[in-house]
């Protein structure tokens, strides 16, 4: 991590040039139209920079773009150890930039500087290295056949990919699509978030100035009514990767069926539950991990542990050191500034949407007990308070629906099945976690969770090894893991007659 003090962060910032053009053809492009849309600074309300607006001649464009990488195989047709050296390269220029990557990330959606270096970027590069590593072990099956034919299942990749991500982890979300894409030998048109474009077409950048060849990785910076919608309805891109809302995941389908059928990958968004036993081994270590659970990136988090369900006979020693240590771990600052544990939300919007849920839940019952305000640390940024409330209903919208911002809420159980159905009772299955000290209980509680990734006495830990995706309305696709980069291949069944 870099040794920069806030007034070093300060200075760079100053000076730093952001590009403000889609990335096309291996180079920084103004949009067809002309257009441009406003970035703006969600700690200080400022603007940062005016950015190619994309809409659907910019799309139409890129994907031509790709279409001919695809065809001409300037990528897939490398041999498997050339497209890892170029990976490999990737990451490497990416660690060498590491510290403008992260100042962008952080001016562009107010994630704290200290984070992106220390938990951002790391993981990237361990995505794509991990990537990287596994494209050599792509293996298809010679079958067992009659002597007479041989049969062989390969695993060929897709073509032009669409990739759609949201803004809680720019270059980290964008990474997890686009380094599998890639791997598989596919080609990729990447839409950024409209609320932190920053670092994509750098990363783009990267990719050819570590070797990869032009037009197999473009950049259309846009809004997602225009430049995402366009994505999603272009007959080219045969499968699209998205993660974000489940009302625009919906809406991603309903464009598949009305353009080609594409492939659709969507993870979209949890309410994940984070389950306290009685007898868990050690109180006040739950109880920190349960603040970062929900907490880190300000809740801004697709699997933010935001329920907290909490066993009767420990809740109210629960709640008591749950408050007094957050203050310890968590309060409002300059992103800018490596002491700033929480930056603001990344919109003035989204701080709104937030401060709505907060109001509504009030309105339902349920009683605030930490937080709910606007931070003063940034008077012109959109900053919110660790929000916690206590007293959570199955029935209000605080306990069914996803905040993404720093709020959390409790609910009481009794028994080890009413937690279950407690946590359960929910349209979202992204993610969940355990805390007990006894083996069985663990076992079957973790069986009985209706969601893609659990945890048992941690939360959010994990590898490259792990598979990321949920149930229900959190999606269908899994990001991580060796499967995430085969779903973004095809098999090929070659049935050959030798007689």
């Amino acid at each position: 991590m870099s040794e920069l003090n806030y007034q070093q962060w300060q200075q760079a910032a100053s000076q730093l040039k952001i590009e403000t053009g889609l990335f096309i053809d291996g180079q920084f492009v103004p949009a067809l139209s002309g257009q441009t849309f406003d970035s703006i600074n969600p700690a200080n309300g400022q603007l940062l920079a005016q950015m190619a607006k994309g809409n659907q001649d910019d799309i139409n464009r890129a994907v031509a773009n790709s279409v001919q990488a695809w065809k001409d195989q300037r990528w897939s047709g490398l041999a498997p150890t050339q497209r890892m050296e170029v990976l490999l390269k990737f990451a490497d220029l990416l660690e060498a930039n590491q510290n403008e990557l992260a100042l962008l990330e952080s001016l562009d959606m107010g994630k704290p500087i200290r984070d992106v270096l220390g938990i951002d970027i790391p993981e990237v590069l361990k995505t794509i290295r991990y990537f990287a590593q596994c494209i050599d072990k792509i293996e298809g099956a010679v079958t067992h056949t009659a002597p007479q034919a041989q049969h062989l299942i390969m695993h060929e990749p897709l073509g032009v990919i669409g990739a759609i991500t949201p803004w809680n982890y720019p270059m980290l979300m964008s990474i997890w699509k686009v380094a599998p894409i890639l791997a598989a030998g596919n080609c990729v048109v990447l839409k950024p978030a409209e609320q932190s474009p920053f670092t994509a077409g750098k990363m783009a950048q990267l990719f050819v100035q570590a070797g990869g060849p032009a037009g197999v990785f473009n950049v259309v910076n846009g809004l997602g009514i225009e430049a995402g919608k366009a994505l999603a309805l272009h007959n080219d891109i045969i499968k699209l990767s998205f993660t974000g809302s489940t009302p625009v995941g919906k809406q991603l389908l309903v464009y598949a069926g009305e353009s080609n059928m594409k492939r659709i990958a969507l993870e979209t968004g949890g309410k994940s539950p984070q389950i306290f036993l009685p007898d868990l081994y050690n109180l006040e270590a739950a109880v920190d991990r349960a603040i970062g659970g929900i907490y880190d990136n300000a809740g801004q988090v697709c699997n933010a542990g935001s329920r907290l369900l909490v066993h009767s006979s420990i809740h109210d020693d629960f709640i008591d050191l749950f408050m007094k240590r957050t203050a310890n771990f968590y309060s409002v600052g300059d992103p800018l500034d490596p002491a700033t544990s929480m930056g603001p939300l990344v919109t003035a919007r989204q701080q709104s949407n937030v401060m709505g849920h907060i109001q509504r839940a009030v309105q339902e019952g349920a009683s605030l007990v930490m937080g709910g305000d606007i931070a003063s640390a940034l008077p012109n940024g959109c900053g919110v308070n660790p929000t916690l409330f206590v007293g959570g209903l199955p029935s209000m919208k605080i306990v069914q629906e996803e905040v993404f911002g720093p709020v959390t809420v409790v609910q009481k159980f009794d028994t080890e099945q009413q937690a279950i159905e407690l946590a359960n009772d929910c349209q979202f299955g992204l993610a969940a976690s355990v805390w007990t000290s006894d083996l069985r209980a663990a076992n079957r509680v973790t069986r009985q969770l209706e969601a893609g990734v659990v945890w048992v006495n941690c939360f959010g830990d994990g590898d490259m090894t792990q598979p990321f995706g949920g149930y229900k309305l959190s999606g269908n696709s899994r990001d991580k893991h060796m499967m995430s980069l085969l779903s973004y291949t095809q098999a090929k069944s070659v049935w050959t007659a030798l007689v």
